[in-house]
Protein backbone atom coordinates (compact mmCIF):
# COMPACT_ATOMS: atom_id res chain seq x y z
CA UNK A 1 0.00 0.00 0.00
CA UNK A 2 1.36 3.22 -0.94
CA UNK A 3 1.28 5.58 2.16
CA UNK A 4 2.61 8.58 0.93
CA UNK A 5 -0.64 10.41 1.25
CA UNK A 6 -0.85 9.23 5.19
CA UNK A 7 2.58 10.57 5.29
CA UNK A 8 1.69 14.05 3.67
CA UNK A 9 -0.95 13.75 6.20
CA UNK A 10 1.24 13.70 9.01
CA UNK A 11 3.08 16.57 8.09
CA UNK A 12 0.48 19.01 7.72
CA UNK A 13 -0.85 20.15 10.60
CA UNK A 14 -4.79 20.55 11.47
CA UNK A 15 -6.00 21.95 14.58
CA UNK A 16 -8.96 21.41 15.51
CA UNK A 17 -10.81 24.56 14.15
CA UNK A 18 -7.66 24.55 11.34
CA UNK A 19 -8.41 22.11 9.71
CA UNK A 20 -8.93 23.60 5.66
CA UNK A 21 -5.37 23.79 4.51
CA UNK A 22 -5.26 19.70 5.16
CA UNK A 23 -8.66 19.44 3.28
CA UNK A 24 -7.07 21.01 0.51
CA UNK A 25 -4.72 18.50 0.12
CA UNK A 26 -7.56 15.83 0.99
CA UNK A 27 -9.60 16.51 -1.76
CA UNK A 28 -7.10 17.11 -4.45
CA UNK A 29 -5.70 13.98 -3.76
CA UNK A 30 -9.34 12.25 -4.16
CA UNK A 31 -9.99 14.18 -7.19
CA UNK A 32 -6.59 12.58 -9.14
CA UNK A 33 -8.24 9.30 -7.99
CA UNK A 34 -11.53 9.84 -9.91
CA UNK A 35 -13.38 10.21 -6.96
CA UNK A 36 -16.50 12.80 -7.09
CA UNK A 37 -15.56 15.47 -3.83
CA UNK A 38 -17.67 17.61 -2.48
CA UNK A 39 -17.50 19.75 0.07
CA UNK A 40 -19.34 22.15 2.58
CA UNK A 41 -19.20 25.68 4.73
CA UNK A 42 -18.66 23.49 7.62
CA UNK A 43 -15.23 22.21 6.25
CA UNK A 44 -15.75 18.71 5.55
CA UNK A 45 -14.20 16.83 2.36
CA UNK A 46 -16.27 14.04 1.12
CA UNK A 47 -15.40 11.69 -1.66
CA UNK A 48 -17.66 9.03 -3.51
CA UNK A 49 -18.12 6.65 -6.18
CA UNK A 50 -21.93 5.26 -7.27
CA UNK A 51 -23.79 8.71 -6.14
CA UNK A 52 -26.42 7.43 -8.31
CA UNK A 53 -27.31 4.02 -6.05
CA UNK A 54 -30.12 4.91 -3.55
CA UNK A 55 -28.45 2.83 -0.78
CA UNK A 56 -25.78 4.97 0.19
CA UNK A 57 -23.43 4.21 2.84
CA UNK A 58 -20.57 6.73 4.69
CA UNK A 59 -17.37 6.47 6.60
CA UNK A 60 -16.08 8.67 8.43
CA UNK A 61 -12.63 9.75 10.08
CA UNK A 62 -11.99 12.86 11.79
CA UNK A 63 -9.40 15.36 10.43
CA UNK A 64 -8.73 17.28 13.01
CA UNK A 65 -5.79 16.67 15.81
CA UNK A 66 -5.72 17.92 19.20
CA UNK A 67 -3.29 21.04 19.85
CA UNK A 68 -3.65 24.53 21.05
CA UNK A 69 -4.11 27.86 20.18
CA UNK A 70 -3.21 31.21 21.61
CA UNK A 71 -4.49 33.05 24.29
CA UNK A 72 -2.44 36.16 24.99
CA UNK A 73 1.45 37.35 25.03
CA UNK A 74 3.12 38.12 28.35
CA UNK A 75 4.94 41.55 28.46
CA UNK A 76 8.24 38.99 28.69
CA UNK A 77 6.80 37.96 25.17
CA UNK A 78 6.33 34.10 26.92
CA UNK A 79 3.02 32.55 24.85
CA UNK A 80 0.26 31.58 26.88
CA UNK A 81 -2.03 28.53 25.32
CA UNK A 82 -5.53 27.00 25.61
CA UNK A 83 -6.40 23.72 24.65
CA UNK A 84 -7.90 22.69 21.72
CA UNK A 85 -9.12 19.29 22.67
CA UNK A 86 -8.14 16.67 25.47
CA UNK A 87 -4.42 18.10 25.91
CA UNK A 88 -2.69 16.18 28.58
CA UNK A 89 -0.31 19.13 30.63
CA UNK A 90 1.56 16.24 32.29
CA UNK A 91 3.24 15.86 29.03
CA UNK A 92 4.02 19.45 27.87
CA UNK A 93 6.98 20.64 29.88
CA UNK A 94 10.23 20.22 27.73
CA UNK A 95 7.82 19.77 24.64
CA UNK A 96 8.92 21.47 21.10
CA UNK A 97 6.18 23.40 19.41
CA UNK A 98 5.15 24.92 16.49
CA UNK A 99 2.87 28.12 16.30
CA UNK A 100 1.57 28.88 12.96
CA UNK A 101 1.33 32.64 13.11
CA UNK A 102 2.43 35.29 10.81
CA UNK A 103 5.14 32.85 9.97
CA UNK A 104 5.65 29.33 11.65
CA UNK A 105 7.73 29.81 14.95
CA UNK A 106 9.28 27.46 16.71
CA UNK A 107 8.71 27.34 20.61
CA UNK A 108 9.61 24.97 23.70
CA UNK A 109 6.87 24.93 26.20
CA UNK A 110 8.17 26.34 29.32
CA UNK A 111 9.68 24.03 32.67
CA UNK A 112 7.53 24.91 35.88
CA UNK A 113 9.97 24.37 39.23
CA UNK A 114 9.43 24.17 42.41
CA UNK A 115 12.36 24.13 45.17
CA UNK A 116 14.45 23.87 42.01
CA UNK A 117 12.51 20.57 41.07
CA UNK A 118 10.47 20.15 38.03
CA UNK A 119 6.87 19.83 39.06
CA UNK A 120 4.90 17.50 38.23
CA UNK A 121 0.58 18.81 38.87
CA UNK A 122 1.01 21.89 36.23
CA UNK A 123 -1.86 23.03 34.81
CA UNK A 124 -2.16 24.25 31.25
CA UNK A 125 -3.10 27.84 32.72
CA UNK A 126 0.67 27.97 33.77
CA UNK A 127 2.43 26.31 31.23
CA UNK A 128 3.38 28.96 28.23
CA UNK A 129 5.62 28.41 25.06
CA UNK A 130 9.27 30.37 25.08
CA UNK A 131 10.29 31.22 21.53
CA UNK A 132 12.86 32.96 22.54
CA UNK A 133 11.36 36.67 22.18
CA UNK A 134 12.13 39.67 24.22
CA UNK A 135 9.08 41.21 24.53
CA UNK A 136 5.37 41.43 23.99
CA UNK A 137 5.88 43.67 21.08
CA UNK A 138 8.61 41.82 19.63
CA UNK A 139 6.23 38.73 19.70
CA UNK A 140 3.40 40.41 18.28
CA UNK A 141 5.34 41.16 15.34
CA UNK A 142 4.06 37.17 14.04
CA UNK A 143 1.56 35.54 16.61
CA UNK A 144 -1.58 36.88 17.35
CA UNK A 145 -4.14 35.72 20.08
CA UNK A 146 -6.17 32.47 18.00
CA UNK A 147 -3.15 31.44 16.51
CA UNK A 148 -3.02 27.41 16.36
CA UNK A 149 -0.10 25.71 17.73
CA UNK A 150 0.64 22.11 17.74
CA UNK A 151 3.93 19.92 18.89
CA UNK A 152 6.38 19.79 16.09
CA UNK A 153 6.53 16.14 16.07
CA UNK A 154 5.13 14.35 12.90
CA UNK A 155 5.82 11.02 12.37
CA UNK A 156 8.77 8.01 12.76
CA UNK A 157 8.39 4.76 11.53
CA UNK A 158 9.16 1.89 14.03
CA UNK A 159 9.74 -1.79 14.10
CA UNK A 160 7.07 -4.51 12.92
CA UNK A 161 5.20 -1.94 10.76
CA UNK A 162 4.28 0.48 13.59
CA UNK A 163 4.17 4.11 12.98
CA UNK A 164 4.75 6.70 15.74
CA UNK A 165 3.83 10.27 15.51
CA UNK A 166 1.17 13.56 16.58
CA UNK A 167 -2.37 13.08 15.09
CA UNK A 168 -2.56 9.70 14.34
CA UNK A 169 -5.70 10.61 16.37
CA UNK A 170 -7.35 10.63 13.80
CA UNK A 171 -5.23 10.79 10.21
CA UNK A 172 -5.32 7.01 10.53
CA UNK A 173 -9.28 7.09 10.31
CA UNK A 174 -9.01 9.25 7.06
CA UNK A 175 -6.66 7.52 5.46
CA UNK A 176 -8.27 4.48 6.14
CA UNK A 177 -11.81 5.71 4.71
CA UNK A 178 -10.20 6.76 1.56
CA UNK A 179 -8.47 4.03 0.40
CA UNK A 180 -11.40 1.54 1.57
CA UNK A 181 -13.51 3.98 -0.93
CA UNK A 182 -10.92 3.16 -3.84
CA UNK A 183 -10.39 -0.63 -2.66
CA UNK A 184 -14.33 -0.66 -3.13
CA UNK A 185 -14.00 0.69 -6.81
CA UNK A 186 -11.45 -1.77 -7.30
CA UNK A 187 -13.62 -5.09 -6.32
CA UNK A 188 -16.90 -3.44 -8.24
CA UNK A 189 -18.72 -1.99 -5.44
CA UNK A 190 -22.42 -0.87 -6.39
CA UNK A 191 -23.70 1.03 -3.33
CA UNK A 192 -23.25 4.43 -3.06
CA UNK A 193 -20.26 4.95 -1.03
CA UNK A 194 -19.07 8.04 0.70
CA UNK A 195 -16.20 8.78 2.37
CA UNK A 196 -15.68 11.37 4.71
CA UNK A 197 -12.73 13.83 6.24
CA UNK A 198 -14.64 15.20 9.17
CA UNK A 199 -13.79 18.59 11.21
CA UNK A 200 -14.38 19.46 14.68
CA UNK A 201 -14.53 16.34 16.00
CA UNK A 202 -11.67 17.18 19.20
CA UNK A 203 -13.70 19.99 20.41
CA UNK A 204 -17.52 20.10 19.00
CA UNK A 205 -18.34 17.00 16.50
CA UNK A 206 -20.06 19.76 14.34
CA UNK A 207 -18.21 17.84 10.78
CA UNK A 208 -19.76 14.90 11.55
CA UNK A 209 -23.01 16.12 12.09
CA UNK A 210 -23.50 18.24 8.53
CA UNK A 211 -21.65 15.12 6.86
CA UNK A 212 -24.41 12.73 7.75
CA UNK A 213 -26.95 15.59 6.98
CA UNK A 214 -25.57 16.18 3.55
CA UNK A 215 -25.24 12.26 2.67
CA UNK A 216 -28.49 10.82 4.84
CA UNK A 217 -26.76 7.50 4.17
CA UNK A 218 -28.78 4.06 5.29
CA UNK A 219 -25.48 3.81 7.21
CA UNK A 220 -22.56 5.28 9.21
CA UNK A 221 -19.51 3.57 10.00
CA UNK A 222 -17.09 6.04 12.02
CA UNK A 223 -13.54 5.01 11.73
CA UNK A 224 -11.28 6.29 14.43
CA UNK A 225 -8.68 4.77 17.35
CA UNK A 226 -8.90 3.01 20.30
CA UNK A 227 -6.68 2.96 23.40
CA UNK A 228 -4.91 -0.41 23.47
CA UNK A 229 -4.71 -2.65 26.42
CA UNK A 230 -1.30 -4.07 25.59
CA UNK A 231 1.41 -1.94 27.47
CA UNK A 232 2.33 -1.25 30.66
CA UNK A 233 -0.63 0.08 33.21
CA UNK A 234 -3.14 0.28 30.66
CA UNK A 235 -6.64 -1.34 31.86
CA UNK A 236 -7.98 -4.05 29.65
CA UNK A 237 -11.19 -4.03 31.83
CA UNK A 238 -12.10 -0.73 30.74
CA UNK A 239 -12.55 -0.96 26.90
CA UNK A 240 -11.42 -4.89 26.77
CA UNK A 241 -8.35 -6.71 25.61
CA UNK A 242 -7.26 -5.11 22.43
CA UNK A 243 -3.38 -5.62 20.98
CA UNK A 244 -1.55 -3.30 18.50
CA UNK A 245 -1.43 -5.32 15.39
CA UNK A 246 -4.17 -7.71 16.23
CA UNK A 247 -6.33 -6.17 13.68
CA UNK A 248 -9.49 -4.18 13.55
CA UNK A 249 -11.75 -3.37 16.49
CA UNK A 250 -15.09 -3.76 16.13
CA UNK A 251 -17.35 -1.57 18.66
CA UNK A 252 -20.21 -2.98 20.53
CA UNK A 253 -22.21 -0.08 22.23
CA UNK A 254 -25.62 0.98 22.96
CA UNK A 255 -25.96 2.95 19.80
CA UNK A 256 -24.34 -0.09 17.40
CA UNK A 257 -26.31 -1.38 14.95
CA UNK A 258 -25.97 -4.86 14.90
CA UNK A 259 -27.56 -5.88 11.24
CA UNK A 260 -24.03 -3.50 10.65
CA UNK A 261 -21.76 -5.56 12.78
CA UNK A 262 -22.59 -8.62 11.98
CA UNK A 263 -22.06 -7.92 8.15
CA UNK A 264 -18.64 -6.47 9.19
CA UNK A 265 -18.11 -9.87 11.54
CA UNK A 266 -18.94 -11.66 8.28
CA UNK A 267 -16.86 -9.84 5.92
CA UNK A 268 -14.03 -10.54 8.33
CA UNK A 269 -15.08 -14.22 8.45
CA UNK A 270 -14.80 -14.23 4.55
CA UNK A 271 -11.64 -12.87 4.60
CA UNK A 272 -10.51 -14.74 7.24
CA UNK A 273 -9.17 -11.49 9.01
CA UNK A 274 -9.19 -11.80 12.72
CA UNK A 275 -11.21 -8.86 14.84
CA UNK A 276 -11.10 -7.64 17.97
CA UNK A 277 -13.99 -6.29 20.55
CA UNK A 278 -14.46 -2.35 21.91
CA UNK A 279 -17.43 -2.36 24.44
CA UNK A 280 -18.60 0.98 24.56
CA UNK A 281 -21.38 1.12 27.24
CA UNK A 282 -22.62 4.17 26.09
CA UNK A 283 -21.29 6.50 23.55
CA UNK A 284 -18.44 5.73 21.37
CA UNK A 285 -16.76 9.08 21.47
CA UNK A 286 -16.70 9.33 18.31
CA UNK A 287 -18.13 11.06 14.98
CA UNK A 288 -20.19 7.60 15.32
CA UNK A 289 -22.84 9.63 18.23
CA UNK A 290 -23.44 12.79 16.11
CA UNK A 291 -24.02 10.55 12.89
CA UNK A 292 -26.85 8.45 14.85
CA UNK A 293 -28.57 11.47 15.89
CA UNK A 294 -29.15 13.08 12.80
CA UNK A 295 -31.84 13.06 9.99
CA UNK A 296 -34.23 10.43 11.49
CA UNK A 297 -32.09 8.35 13.50
CA UNK A 298 -29.20 6.82 11.12
CA UNK A 299 -27.65 3.62 12.05
CA UNK A 300 -24.05 3.43 12.79
CA UNK A 301 -20.81 1.27 13.78
CA UNK A 302 -17.80 2.19 14.42
CA UNK A 303 -14.57 0.15 13.10
CA UNK A 304 -11.45 1.48 15.66
CA UNK A 305 -7.70 1.04 14.77
CA UNK A 306 -5.26 0.02 17.79
CA UNK A 307 -3.56 3.14 18.96
CA UNK A 308 -1.04 3.26 21.79
CA UNK A 309 -0.02 6.36 24.16
CA UNK A 310 -3.41 8.37 22.24
CA UNK A 311 -3.79 12.09 22.82
CA UNK A 312 0.10 12.22 23.42
CA UNK A 313 2.97 14.15 20.91
CA UNK A 314 3.70 10.46 19.77
CA UNK A 315 0.94 8.28 19.42
CA UNK A 316 1.99 4.78 18.34
CA UNK A 317 -0.25 2.71 15.62
CA UNK A 318 0.42 -0.27 13.66
CA UNK A 319 0.82 0.02 9.93
CA UNK A 320 -0.96 -3.44 9.46
CA UNK A 321 -3.65 -3.13 11.20
CA UNK A 322 -4.76 0.16 8.88
CA UNK A 323 -4.40 -2.31 5.98
CA UNK A 324 -6.68 -5.14 7.59
CA UNK A 325 -9.22 -2.00 8.27
CA UNK A 326 -9.22 -0.68 4.77
CA UNK A 327 -9.54 -4.24 3.09
CA UNK A 328 -12.42 -4.94 6.08
CA UNK A 329 -14.23 -2.04 4.73
CA UNK A 330 -13.89 -2.01 0.84
CA UNK A 331 -15.09 -6.25 1.07
CA UNK A 332 -17.98 -5.02 3.25
CA UNK A 333 -19.03 -2.61 0.89
CA UNK A 334 -18.56 -4.27 -2.26
CA UNK A 335 -20.66 -6.94 -0.47
CA UNK A 336 -23.74 -4.38 -0.23
CA UNK A 337 -26.78 -4.30 -2.58
CA UNK A 338 -30.48 -3.81 -2.15
CA UNK A 339 -31.39 -6.62 0.16
CA UNK A 340 -29.58 -5.55 2.79
CA UNK A 341 -31.33 -3.60 5.96
CA UNK A 342 -29.82 -2.27 8.95
CA UNK A 343 -33.29 -2.96 10.24
CA UNK A 344 -32.76 -4.31 13.80
CA UNK A 345 -35.90 -6.38 13.92
CA UNK A 346 -35.74 -8.06 10.89
CA UNK A 347 -32.88 -10.06 12.27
Amino acid sequence: MNYDFLFDMLQTESVSGGEIALQKRVAAHMEQQGCAVQTDYTGNVIASINEQSPLKVLMTGHIDEIGFRVTYITEKGMIKLGKAGFIRPELMQGKRVTILGKKRVTGVMGILLKDGQVRTDAALTEMYVDCGFRSEKEAAEWITPGDFVTYTYTYDLLENNCIAGRGLDDKLGVFTVMQALLRAKELGAAVGAYAGATVGEETTMRGAYFAAMRVKPAIAIAVDVIHTSDYPGSEAERFGRIELGGGPVLVRSACSNEPTVRALEAAAKELGMAVQYEIACGVTGTDADKMHLSAEGIPMAVVSIPLRYMHSPSEVGCLSDVENCVELLARFIAGLDQSFSPDPFLG
